[in-house]
């Protein structure tokens, strides 16, 4: 199997921040590859340097079977892009937004027509198609900024985080878009935040931080990196938390996180339905109340806080995270 992209010790800097610290990347030809990490990670520069529109320090990287910094408008024409925010013109129509894409990949006027008309069907947009994008909900104009990828068919496809700030319903439909894309063969690079994300669309995932992969795998690969199950328990008084934790704290075979917004705590074990027995003795015998209790097998989200130790919803900014352009601009860039 060949590989769709391939990046080698990818590194950019900004004065002193270093945004990418000797990344590497593979795609195989229809996969999904997930990069997950928090803001600031650097999944947006890897994300523009693959695309052509920043160029690195130092590295290399094909995508397509072309190298980005010696043939830049050949990889343009091979790939699709859809960022974090939709790109779209809000005072054009649906279908002018798609037709005037096509017009820019000089597709020619009646194919452009024709392919506008091709993706508002195929993403559910056919009876808004004709109605200015300003009327369209956060959901529909996501889905429109990703059909606007699609005009030219890339065989390559990159999406920077494209749920961020969906609700969950828009969030599910985007999934089952995607997955009808990489069904066809599309080969994809999805940055996310969203663990859940990850470990329902991506074959492989990469996790990053500061700029550089710390883990690599599938998702039960990944999981299998922490090992056992937790306990997770809701105290029904906030006060007791500190008190159980001191009491099945011993049990566990890693440090106990607390969670005290939610009076609750998880704990890493191993033994499973024993261990919860046991916890549940003691909880009872200190005469410790509890709103719940449960035995799990560890999350992705388990699987960044042990690699990090920080949550994946990290507040630090990644220098290249900015505000979509309109599509025209995106489209000239991505065709000149």
């Amino acid at each position: 199997m060949n590989d769709a992209v391939i990046a080698r010790g990818l590194v950019k800097r900004y004065k002193d921040v270093v945004a990418l610290d000797g990344l590497d990347l593979c795609v195989p030809e229809g996969s999904v590859l997930g990069v997950l990490g928090p803001n600031g990670a650097g999944k947006t520069t890897a994300v523009r340097i693959l695309t052509t529109l920043l160029r690195p320090d130092a590295g290399s990287a094909r995508v397509a079977g072309v190298d980005v910094l010696d043939d830049p408008r050949e990889v343009r024409r091979r790939i699709g892009v859809s960022g974090q925010y939709a790109a779209v013109d809000e005072y054009l129509t649906g279908f002018e937004n798609l037709d005037m894409v096509g017009r820019l990949y000089h597709l020619g006027r009646r194919a452009s027509r024709d392919r506008a008309r091709e993706l508002l069907a195929q993403f559910h947009l056919e009876d808004a198609g004709d109605r200015p994008t300003k009327t369209y909900s956060g959901g529909m104009r996501r889905r429109l900024d990703l059909a606007g990828a699609l005009v030219a068919k890339p065989p390559v496809l990159f999406l920077d985080e494209p749920t961020t700030g969906l609700d969950p319903r828009s969030r599910t439909d985007m999934w089952d878009v995607i997955q009808e894309l990489v069904a066809g063969g599309t080969s994809l690079l999805l940055t996310t935040q969203y663990l859940e994300e990850a470990d329902r669309l991506a074959d492989n995932i990469v996790v990053i931080d500061h700029g550089r992969v710390i883990a690599e795998g599938n998702a039960d690969q990944l999981k299998a990196q922490v090992g056992g199950e937790r306990i997770e328990v809701t105290v029904a008084v906030g006060d007791e938390l500190g008190r159980a934790r001191s009491l099945l704290e011993p049990l566990g075979v890693g440090p106990c996180v607390l969670e005290e917004s939610r009076r609750s705590l998880v704990l890493p074990v191993s033994g499973g339905a024993r261990v919860l027995t046991e916890a549940l003795r003691r909880l009872d015998e200190a005469g410790i109340d509890l709103d719940d209790v449960g035995l799990r097998r560890p999350t992705l989200d388990d699987v960044f806080l042990s690699l990090t130790g920080h949550v994946a919803e990290s507040a630090r900014a990644d220098p290249e995270d900015a505000q979509g352009k309109p599509p025209r601009e995106r489209a000239e860039e991505m065709v000149r």
